[in-house]
Protein backbone atom coordinates (compact mmCIF):
# COMPACT_ATOMS: atom_id res chain seq x y z
CA UNK A 1 0.00 0.00 0.00
CA UNK A 2 1.44 3.39 -1.04
CA UNK A 3 0.86 6.18 1.50
CA UNK A 4 0.04 9.65 0.15
CA UNK A 5 -1.28 12.80 1.85
CA UNK A 6 -3.52 15.28 0.03
CA UNK A 7 -4.60 18.68 1.33
CA UNK A 8 -7.06 21.40 0.45
CA UNK A 9 -9.42 24.01 1.83
CA UNK A 10 -12.52 22.61 3.58
CA UNK A 11 -14.82 24.11 0.95
CA UNK A 12 -17.33 22.89 -1.61
CA UNK A 13 -14.76 22.88 -4.45
CA UNK A 14 -13.12 19.84 -2.83
CA UNK A 15 -16.24 17.75 -2.19
CA UNK A 16 -15.31 15.42 -5.10
CA UNK A 17 -12.24 14.37 -3.08
CA UNK A 18 -14.45 13.57 -0.10
CA UNK A 19 -16.66 11.34 -2.26
CA UNK A 20 -13.78 9.35 -3.76
CA UNK A 21 -12.23 8.87 -0.30
CA UNK A 22 -15.56 7.85 1.20
CA UNK A 23 -15.97 5.24 -1.53
CA UNK A 24 -12.44 3.90 -0.83
CA UNK A 25 -11.57 4.25 -4.52
CA UNK A 26 -7.86 4.80 -3.88
CA UNK A 27 -7.57 1.75 -1.66
CA UNK A 28 -8.81 -0.38 -4.56
CA UNK A 29 -5.66 0.75 -6.39
CA UNK A 30 -3.43 -0.06 -3.40
CA UNK A 31 -3.10 3.62 -2.43
CA UNK A 32 -3.65 4.79 1.14
CA UNK A 33 -4.66 8.41 0.47
CA UNK A 34 -5.28 10.60 3.52
CA UNK A 35 -7.02 14.01 3.37
CA UNK A 36 -5.90 17.02 5.44
CA UNK A 37 -7.96 20.22 5.75
CA UNK A 38 -6.04 23.50 5.42
CA UNK A 39 -8.39 26.29 6.59
CA UNK A 40 -5.49 28.76 6.26
CA UNK A 41 -5.62 28.31 2.49
CA UNK A 42 -2.91 28.31 -0.16
CA UNK A 43 -0.18 30.03 1.87
CA UNK A 44 -0.51 27.34 4.56
CA UNK A 45 -0.45 24.57 1.91
CA UNK A 46 2.62 25.98 0.13
CA UNK A 47 4.43 25.79 3.47
CA UNK A 48 3.16 22.21 3.99
CA UNK A 49 4.46 21.20 0.53
CA UNK A 50 7.84 22.73 1.30
CA UNK A 51 8.27 20.88 4.61
CA UNK A 52 6.88 17.55 3.35
CA UNK A 53 3.80 17.66 5.56
CA UNK A 54 1.60 17.04 2.50
CA UNK A 55 2.33 15.35 -0.84
CA UNK A 56 -0.48 16.68 -3.04
CA UNK A 57 -2.25 20.01 -2.59
CA UNK A 58 -5.27 21.62 -4.25
CA UNK A 59 -4.05 25.19 -4.28
CA UNK A 60 -4.83 28.54 -5.86
CA UNK A 61 -3.02 29.01 -9.16
CA UNK A 62 -1.52 32.40 -8.27
CA UNK A 63 -0.23 31.23 -4.89
CA UNK A 64 1.60 28.12 -6.08
CA UNK A 65 3.11 29.83 -9.14
CA UNK A 66 4.52 32.53 -6.88
CA UNK A 67 5.85 29.94 -4.41
CA UNK A 68 7.41 27.66 -7.05
CA UNK A 69 9.07 30.77 -8.52
CA UNK A 70 10.50 31.35 -5.04
CA UNK A 71 11.85 27.82 -4.65
CA UNK A 72 8.99 25.53 -3.61
CA UNK A 73 10.17 22.06 -4.79
CA UNK A 74 6.82 21.14 -6.37
CA UNK A 75 5.14 21.04 -9.77
CA UNK A 76 1.63 21.72 -11.03
CA UNK A 77 0.33 18.46 -12.51
CA UNK A 78 -3.02 19.76 -13.81
CA UNK A 79 -5.74 22.37 -13.41
CA UNK A 80 -8.43 21.28 -10.93
CA UNK A 81 -11.09 24.00 -11.32
CA UNK A 82 -10.77 25.70 -14.71
CA UNK A 83 -13.18 28.60 -14.11
CA UNK A 84 -12.19 31.78 -12.22
CA UNK A 85 -12.67 32.08 -8.46
CA UNK A 86 -15.00 34.90 -7.44
CA UNK A 87 -13.41 36.79 -4.54
CA UNK A 88 -15.84 38.81 -2.43
CA UNK A 89 -14.47 42.06 -1.02
CA UNK A 90 -15.89 42.31 2.51
CA UNK A 91 -16.05 44.94 5.23
CA UNK A 92 -17.62 44.70 8.67
CA UNK A 93 -21.39 45.15 8.56
CA UNK A 94 -21.17 48.51 10.39
CA UNK A 95 -18.07 49.73 8.56
CA UNK A 96 -17.88 53.34 7.39
CA UNK A 97 -16.64 52.08 3.99
CA UNK A 98 -19.45 51.93 1.44
CA UNK A 99 -17.86 51.41 -1.97
CA UNK A 100 -14.69 49.85 -3.35
CA UNK A 101 -13.24 53.34 -3.98
CA UNK A 102 -13.36 54.03 -0.23
CA UNK A 103 -10.87 51.20 0.40
CA UNK A 104 -7.80 52.63 -1.36
CA UNK A 105 -5.89 53.42 1.86
CA UNK A 106 -7.60 50.87 4.12
CA UNK A 107 -5.88 47.96 5.92
CA UNK A 108 -6.39 44.57 4.30
CA UNK A 109 -6.80 41.36 6.31
CA UNK A 110 -4.88 38.47 4.67
CA UNK A 111 -4.52 34.87 5.80
CA UNK A 112 -0.72 35.01 5.23
CA UNK A 113 1.73 36.51 2.76
CA UNK A 114 1.66 34.61 -0.54
CA UNK A 115 -1.90 33.44 0.05
CA UNK A 116 -4.81 34.05 -2.33
CA UNK A 117 -6.25 36.71 -0.03
CA UNK A 118 -2.91 38.55 -0.22
CA UNK A 119 -2.28 38.17 -3.97
CA UNK A 120 -5.85 38.93 -5.02
CA UNK A 121 -5.81 42.11 -2.90
CA UNK A 122 -2.89 43.18 -5.11
CA UNK A 123 -4.78 42.20 -8.28
CA UNK A 124 -7.81 44.17 -7.08
CA UNK A 125 -5.66 47.21 -6.25
CA UNK A 126 -4.11 47.05 -9.71
CA UNK A 127 -7.59 46.85 -11.28
CA UNK A 128 -8.60 49.97 -9.32
CA UNK A 129 -5.48 51.89 -10.35
CA UNK A 130 -4.15 52.16 -6.77
CA UNK A 131 -0.49 52.39 -5.76
CA UNK A 132 0.34 48.75 -4.90
CA UNK A 133 3.46 49.77 -2.94
CA UNK A 134 1.26 51.58 -0.38
CA UNK A 135 -1.05 48.66 0.46
CA UNK A 136 -1.26 47.86 4.19
CA UNK A 137 -1.76 44.25 5.34
CA UNK A 138 -2.75 42.55 8.59
CA UNK A 139 -2.01 38.79 8.80
CA UNK A 140 -4.99 36.97 10.36
CA UNK A 141 -4.44 33.25 9.60
CA UNK A 142 -7.81 32.09 8.28
CA UNK A 143 -11.46 32.99 7.75
CA UNK A 144 -12.20 33.17 11.48
CA UNK A 145 -9.22 35.48 11.87
CA UNK A 146 -10.72 37.69 9.15
CA UNK A 147 -14.05 37.80 10.98
CA UNK A 148 -12.28 38.79 14.22
CA UNK A 149 -10.05 41.42 12.57
CA UNK A 150 -12.93 43.18 10.80
CA UNK A 151 -15.20 42.98 13.83
CA UNK A 152 -12.67 44.49 16.24
CA UNK A 153 -11.29 47.03 13.76
CA UNK A 154 -7.78 45.59 13.35
CA UNK A 155 -8.35 45.51 9.59
CA UNK A 156 -10.80 47.23 7.25
CA UNK A 157 -11.52 44.74 4.48
CA UNK A 158 -11.02 41.08 3.70
CA UNK A 159 -11.15 39.12 0.43
CA UNK A 160 -12.39 35.53 0.48
CA UNK A 161 -14.34 33.26 -1.88
CA UNK A 162 -17.78 34.78 -2.56
CA UNK A 163 -19.95 31.76 -1.79
CA UNK A 164 -17.99 30.55 1.24
CA UNK A 165 -18.50 33.94 2.89
CA UNK A 166 -22.09 34.44 1.67
CA UNK A 167 -23.61 33.11 4.97
CA UNK A 168 -21.55 35.75 6.83
CA UNK A 169 -23.01 38.43 4.57
CA UNK A 170 -26.50 37.03 5.09
CA UNK A 171 -26.19 36.98 8.90
CA UNK A 172 -24.84 40.54 9.11
CA UNK A 173 -21.23 39.77 10.06
CA UNK A 174 -19.85 41.11 6.77
CA UNK A 175 -21.07 43.48 4.09
CA UNK A 176 -19.79 42.74 0.59
CA UNK A 177 -18.89 45.87 -1.34
CA UNK A 178 -17.83 44.19 -4.59
CA UNK A 179 -16.40 41.07 -6.26
CA UNK A 180 -13.05 40.45 -7.94
CA UNK A 181 -12.74 37.34 -10.17
CA UNK A 182 -9.33 35.75 -10.76
CA UNK A 183 -7.99 36.46 -14.28
CA UNK A 184 -7.03 32.75 -14.62
CA UNK A 185 -8.32 29.23 -13.78
CA UNK A 186 -8.53 29.19 -10.02
CA UNK A 187 -7.40 25.84 -8.55
CA UNK A 188 -4.57 23.54 -9.61
CA UNK A 189 -3.19 20.27 -8.23
CA UNK A 190 0.42 20.58 -7.08
CA UNK A 191 2.71 17.70 -6.10
CA UNK A 192 6.10 17.64 -4.36
CA UNK A 193 8.94 16.80 -6.77
CA UNK A 194 10.12 13.96 -4.54
CA UNK A 195 6.70 12.32 -4.75
CA UNK A 196 6.59 12.83 -8.53
CA UNK A 197 9.88 10.97 -8.84
CA UNK A 198 9.06 8.12 -6.46
CA UNK A 199 5.30 7.59 -6.90
CA UNK A 200 4.54 8.58 -10.49
CA UNK A 201 2.28 5.60 -11.25
CA UNK A 202 0.29 6.02 -8.03
CA UNK A 203 -0.19 9.73 -8.76
CA UNK A 204 -1.50 8.88 -12.21
CA UNK A 205 -4.09 6.60 -10.55
CA UNK A 206 -5.06 9.34 -8.07
CA UNK A 207 -5.63 11.84 -10.89
CA UNK A 208 -7.63 9.32 -12.94
CA UNK A 209 -9.93 8.70 -9.98
CA UNK A 210 -10.53 12.36 -9.09
CA UNK A 211 -10.98 13.37 -12.76
CA UNK A 212 -13.57 10.63 -13.27
CA UNK A 213 -15.40 12.01 -10.23
CA UNK A 214 -15.36 15.66 -11.31
CA UNK A 215 -16.37 14.80 -14.90
CA UNK A 216 -19.91 13.89 -13.81
CA UNK A 217 -19.98 15.69 -10.46
CA UNK A 218 -22.82 18.05 -11.40
CA UNK A 219 -24.97 15.12 -12.54
CA UNK A 220 -25.02 13.50 -9.08
CA UNK A 221 -28.59 13.19 -7.87
CA UNK A 222 -29.48 16.09 -5.49
CA UNK A 223 -25.86 17.33 -5.41
CA UNK A 224 -27.12 20.89 -4.86
CA UNK A 225 -29.05 19.85 -1.74
CA UNK A 226 -26.14 17.72 -0.46
CA UNK A 227 -23.69 20.62 -0.80
CA UNK A 228 -26.10 23.17 0.70
CA UNK A 229 -26.55 21.02 3.80
CA UNK A 230 -22.89 20.08 4.23
CA UNK A 231 -21.53 23.61 3.78
CA UNK A 232 -24.47 25.42 5.44
CA UNK A 233 -25.34 27.36 2.31
CA UNK A 234 -28.64 28.50 0.87
CA UNK A 235 -29.79 26.17 -1.90
CA UNK A 236 -30.05 29.00 -4.45
CA UNK A 237 -26.46 30.08 -3.69
CA UNK A 238 -25.13 26.56 -4.27
CA UNK A 239 -27.14 26.29 -7.48
CA UNK A 240 -25.65 29.57 -8.70
CA UNK A 241 -22.15 28.39 -7.73
CA UNK A 242 -22.59 25.08 -9.56
CA UNK A 243 -23.75 26.99 -12.65
CA UNK A 244 -20.54 29.05 -12.87
CA UNK A 245 -18.01 26.41 -11.73
CA UNK A 246 -16.31 23.96 -14.10
CA UNK A 247 -13.79 21.31 -13.07
CA UNK A 248 -10.99 20.14 -15.33
CA UNK A 249 -11.43 16.58 -16.55
CA UNK A 250 -7.75 15.76 -16.81
CA UNK A 251 -6.53 17.95 -19.67
CA UNK A 252 -2.92 18.93 -18.93
CA UNK A 253 -1.97 22.49 -18.03
CA UNK A 254 -0.09 24.07 -20.94
CA UNK A 255 3.15 26.04 -20.93
CA UNK A 256 1.30 28.73 -22.83
CA UNK A 257 -1.27 29.16 -20.03
CA UNK A 258 1.48 29.20 -17.38
CA UNK A 259 3.33 31.88 -19.36
CA UNK A 260 0.18 34.01 -19.71
CA UNK A 261 -0.49 33.76 -15.95
CA UNK A 262 3.12 34.72 -15.20
CA UNK A 263 2.84 37.72 -17.54
CA UNK A 264 -0.18 38.95 -15.60
CA UNK A 265 1.55 38.33 -12.26
CA UNK A 266 4.60 40.32 -13.37
CA UNK A 267 2.26 43.15 -14.42
CA UNK A 268 0.58 42.99 -10.98
CA UNK A 269 4.05 43.04 -9.34
CA UNK A 270 3.26 39.72 -7.63
CA UNK A 271 6.38 38.06 -9.08
CA UNK A 272 9.51 39.96 -10.12
CA UNK A 273 10.33 38.13 -13.34
CA UNK A 274 8.93 35.48 -15.65
CA UNK A 275 10.62 32.08 -15.57
CA UNK A 276 10.63 29.10 -17.93
CA UNK A 277 7.15 27.62 -17.72
CA UNK A 278 8.69 24.15 -17.69
CA UNK A 279 9.85 24.91 -14.12
CA UNK A 280 6.23 24.98 -12.97
CA UNK A 281 4.50 22.04 -14.61
CA UNK A 282 4.78 18.27 -14.94
CA UNK A 283 1.99 16.78 -17.01
CA UNK A 284 1.12 13.27 -15.90
CA UNK A 285 -1.87 12.70 -18.18
CA UNK A 286 0.01 12.86 -21.46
Amino acid sequence: MINLKVGGVPEHFNFPWYLTLKNKEYQKKNINLRWQDYPGGTGQMCKALRNGEVDIAIVLTEGIIKDIAEGNPSKIVQTFVKTPLIWGIHVAAKSKFKTIKDLEHATIAISRYGSGSHLMAIVNAYNQGWDISKLKFKVIGNLQGGIDALTNGEADYFMWEHFTTKPLVDNGTFRRVDDCPTPWPCFVIAVRNEVLENNFTALKEVLNIINNQTKDFKKINNIDKILAKRYEQKLEDIQQWLKITEWNDGKPITKNLTTRIQNKMVTFNVIKEKKDSGNFIKNINT
